[in-house]
C-alpha cells in the first residue's frame, strides 16, 4: 500500500502496480504493437509500388515510431490511463495526486518509453525500465519519472466485511442495544481484519487473538453480551451492528430495515419494589486493564489544641511582660 496527497490536501491509501504485474501489461501492450507494425508494414509492401532504399526506410521508421509512441499515447489519453495491457490486468496510470492523466503525461510516458525504458536506448530490451522500475519506491520507470505519474491497481481482492459470515441472529436483539460511540475506528478495523483471515490462523493463535480483541472491545461497548457468548460472535455481532447503524446514517443505500430479529424485546419487570443497585457491568472475556495509581495525598498540618478553659479572669502571666497597675 501507498499513500497519496490529493489537490484538497487529503492522503489516500492505494496500492501500487509492481514489476510482474506491470511486466504481464506491457508484454501484451508490446504483442498488439508489433502485430499491428508487421501488419502496417505487410499492407505498405503489397499496395506500395517501386520506390528507393532511402525513401522506404525512412517510411519504415516513421511507422515503427507512430507504432510503439502513438499507440500508448492514444490509448492512455481517450481511457485516462488505460491500455489494454492494463485494462487486462486491472492496472491505471494515474498522477502522483491521485488525478486522472491527460495528453501531456500521456505523450511523456510514450517517448520515454520508446527512447529511454523499452526502446533505442535499451535496444528494446527494456532493461532500463525493468531495473528503474524494480528500485524506485512505487515501481516507476523513467517515463513515470519525468511525467509525474504512478501506476495502481484498480481490481483489488474483496476483503472487507461483506467476506465476513452474518452475525448470529441470537445476538442480534442485544447488539440493537448496544452503545457504539466509544468504539474507535482503529479497534474497529483491527477486528475486521483478524475476522477476515482467522480462518488462516493457527487454533491456539486463533484462540488468543479474539480473545484479546473481544476484551478490548468489551471495555468500550455496554451492555456486556450474553454469558457464555464466544469471542469472535461477539465481534461478528458488534461489526455488523456497527456497519447497519452506519449505512442508516447514510441513507440506507442498498441496506434495508433492520430484520425483526434487531427488535429490542421487551425488559421482564421487575417485581421486587427496591432493587438493590446492580453492581458495574464486568467484561466476559476478562477484567479491564486497572487504573494506574495516582499520587499519595499531601498530609494536611494539625491545628494544635485550644487552651483550656479557666474560671479566673486575671490569670497571672506565667512570662515576663508588661502588668497593669494594681
Amino acid at each position: 500500500m501507498d499513500r497519496v496527497v490529493i489537490g484538497e490536501a487529503v492522503e489516500l491509501d492505494v496500492r501500487t502496480a509492481r514489476l510482474p504485474s506491470r511486466t504481464l501489461a506491457f508484454a501484451l501492450d508490446a504483442l498488439i504493437m508489433v502485430t499491428l507494425l508487421f501488419a502496417v508494414l505487410l499492407v505498405i509492401e503489397l499496395a506500395g509500388s517501386e520506390v528507393d532504399d532511402a525513401l522506404a526506410a525512412a517510411a519504415g521508421l516513421a511507422i515503427t515510431v507512430g507504432v510503439f509512441v502513438g499507440y500508448p499515447l492514444l490509448w492512455e489519453t481517450l481511457t485516462r490511463g488505460r491500455s489494454p495491457g492494463k485494462y487486462a490486468m486491472g492496472l491505471r496510470v494515474v498522477r502522483t495526486d491521485g488525478g486522472p492523466i491527460v495528453f501531456r503525461h500521456a505523450l511523456a510516458r510514450s517517448l520515454a518509453g520508446f527512447i529511454v525504458d523499452f526502446g533505442l536506448l535499451s535496444f528494446f530490451t527494456g532493461l532500463i525500465g525493468i531495473v528503474v522500475s524494480a528500485t524506485t519506491v512505487r515501481s516507476q520507470r523513467v517515463g513515470d519519472l519525468l511525467a509525474g505519474t504512478v501506476v495502481v491497481r484498480e481490481r483489488l481482492p474483496r476483503t472487507g466485511l461483506d467476506s465476513l459470515p452474518p452475525p448470529d441472529p441470537a445476538l442480534a436483539g442485544w447488539a440493537q442495544r448496544c452503545e457504539l460511540a466509544d468504539l474507535p475506528d482503529d479497534l474497529a478495523l483491527t477486528a475486521r481484519q483478524f475476522l477476515v483471515r482467522a480462518a488462516q490462523l493457527a487454533p491456539p493463535m486463533r484462540a488468543q487473538l479474539a480473545g484479546r480483541l473481544a476484551a478490548d472491545v468489551a471495555a468500550r461497548v455496554a451492555p456486556p453480551p450474553p454469558p457464555g457468548t464466544p469471542p469472535e460472535a461477539y465481534l461478528l455481532a458488534v461489526l455488523g451492528e456497527r456497519r447497519r447503524r452506519e449505512a442508516a446514517r447514510l441513507g440506507g443505500s442498498g441496506y434495508g430495515p433492520p430484520p425483526a430479529s434487531y427488535a429490542a424485546p421487551n425488559p421482564a419487570p421487575n417485581p421486587a419494589p427496591n432493587p438493590a443497585p446492580n453492581p458495574a457491568p464486568q467484561s466476559p472475556f476478562g477484567p479491564p486493564p486497572a487504573p494506574p495509581p495516582g499520587p499519595a495525598p499531601i498530609p494536611t498540618a494539625v491545628p494544635p489544641p485550644a487552651p483550656a478553659h479557666r474560671d479566673d479572669p486575671d490569670p497571672a502571666p506565667t512570662t515576663g511582660g508588661f502588668a497593669p497597675p494594681g
